[in-house]
């Protein structure tokens, strides 16, 4: 199966850390030939860190895409009935966005994107990068896992010696999770050795 034609929204949280991880699967979608529809988080456009400035993240994922990104909740909801995706990936996912995911908070353009999507009952996939997934977000994360139309891009302890607590997908799968969410189905395992992924 190819994405190829496939609209894909691409939403991006604020672990900065993880977007030099990421970025290059994006690229790897735009390639295949899907449709690459970027949704940004306020924290994405505004905030600046060692990991670079939020303005430049956001004219690189423009010019990769070539989609002007969705960055307001009113710009996400048409993506609803009105222009539904054929899936829906948040990748990087902190722990902040999947709490209020979890719990029904729609208070950004990519949870909105991400209520439109399942409103059309269409997958979303997450990709987690949370430093309390194994903590207090814990209850979020198997709420998450529990519900219908969300999947896993696998994950695991990222750092198990120093945050025990830590946990972060393997991006390198967004891929192939995407291509079974499509079809219906979590991909196997869902749990995995996140520390020893070469990146």
């Amino acid at each position: 199966m190819s994405l190829k034609g496939k609209r894909i929204g691409f939403g991006l949280t604020g672990s900065h850390c993880t977007y030099d991880v990421v970025f290059p699967e994006i690229e790897k979608l735009v390639n295949e030939g899907a449709e690459v529809i970027p949704i940004v988080t306020f924290t994405v456009q505004n905030t600046n860190t060692r990991f670079g400035k939020g303005e430049d993240w956001v004219e690189r994922i423009v010019q990769l895409t070539g989609h002007q990104v969705i960055d307001s909740i009113v710009k996400a909801e048409p993506l609803g009935p009105k222009l539904p995706l054929d899936c829906m990936v948040i990748a990087p996912l902190t722990g902040n966005s999947m709490s209020k995911l979890a719990n029904a908070l729609t208070d950004s353009p990519v949870l909105m994107a991400a209520k439109a999507t399942i409103r059309n009952h269409r997958p979303v996939v997450l990709g987690i990068s949370t430093n309390d997934a194994l903590g207090l977000n814990g209850v979020n994360l198997m709420r998450l896992m529990a519900t219908k139309d969300f999947y896993f891009i696998p994950y695991g302890q990222d750092a198990p010696d120093k945050k025990p607590n830590s946990m972060v997908a393997r991006m390198s799968m967004i891929r192939e999770t995407i291509l079974e969410a499509i079809q219906g189905r979590q991909i196997q395992p869902v749990i995995v050795e996140r520390f020893r992924d070469p990146e």
